[in-house]
């Protein structure tokens, strides 16, 4: 490497270019072989140097959205649920829903397919630049009540409240007490109209009230939800159990 080039690279380090310092030798040997003009060699190094703060920047937006799983919509078995249609899933996917701060609310029995939905659409926004936080219902409580002594639960916090979209698992799984059923209407109305909602429950809304605890809290809640939302409600049998793996066949 010349002394010229080291400084270039340095100084391209220096203006924070370091990705496509990286690839400064490389590039300079094809410019020569390849004879490209000034232009097409500058146009090299910015577009790769943008490709990997992309990179960079999708990398981190997935590790915060904490998804337990990965799946996409392409994998999702839209033949196999009958109260989905596909136009319908098109109109899910283009996410024109979010833009407008629209919730999204999944009901249905275990194994419907609603948080292999909602992760979907989560993947679909987090590729278009948005911020998603996957956080289940029992670790969103346990968030809530940790978060004044806990810097950990802090940290998550403040990025679930900084998302675009937040998708909040099993809304219903476990009865809640008063003081908890609090916290999550306070959680709720920071969330009211400025971030996106997707939940998914086995119970629908009109049962919320007896695992909520409290009547008042539970309209204030549903009041918020289900003002701008869709409700999507999804049947038949488990995927789980349709789709089982066995260990009696061939290996």
């Amino acid at each position: 490497m010349t002394s010229s080039t080291s400084e270039m690279k340095q100084w391209m380090k220096t203006l924070n270019l370091t990705e496509a310092a990286h690839i400064l030798e490389e590039s300079l040997l094809d410019a020569q072989a390849k004879d490209w003009s000034c232009g097409r060699f500058l146009q090299h190094l910015l577009r790769y140097e943008l490709q990997k703060r992309d990179e960079k920047q999708r990398a981190k937006r997935m590790k915060w959205a904490a998804f337990p799983f990965i799946k996409s919509l392409d994998d999702f078995r839209l033949e196999e649920q009958q109260s989905l249609s596909k136009r319908q899933m098109e109109q899910l996917r283009g996410l024109l829903w979010l833009e407008h701060t629209y919730n999204i609310i999944l009901l249905g029995p275990p194994g419907t397919g609603k948080t292999h939905l909602s992760i979907g659409l989560g993947i679909e926004a987090l590729e278009k630049g948005r911020r998603v936080s996957f956080v289940a219902m029992d670790t969103l409580v346990h968030l809530l009540k940790t978060q004044g002594i806990a810097r950990t639960s802090q940290v998550r916090m403040r990025r679930i409240l900084d998302s675009d979209l937040v998708i909040i698992d099993d809304l219903m799984f476990m009865a809640m007490d008063k003081s908890e059923s609090n916290l999550f209407f306070q959680f709720v109305n920071k969330l009211y109209g400025q971030v996106s909602i997707i939940l998914t429950s086995n119970k629908g809304p009109e049962e919320w009230g007896e695992l909520l605890g409290d009547p008042v809290i539970t309209t204030a809640i549903l009041d918020r939800i289900l003002h701008k939302s869709e409700v999507i409600k999804l049947s038949g049998d488990s995927f789980r159990l349709k789709h089982r793996e066995t260990i009696f066949g061939d290996f």
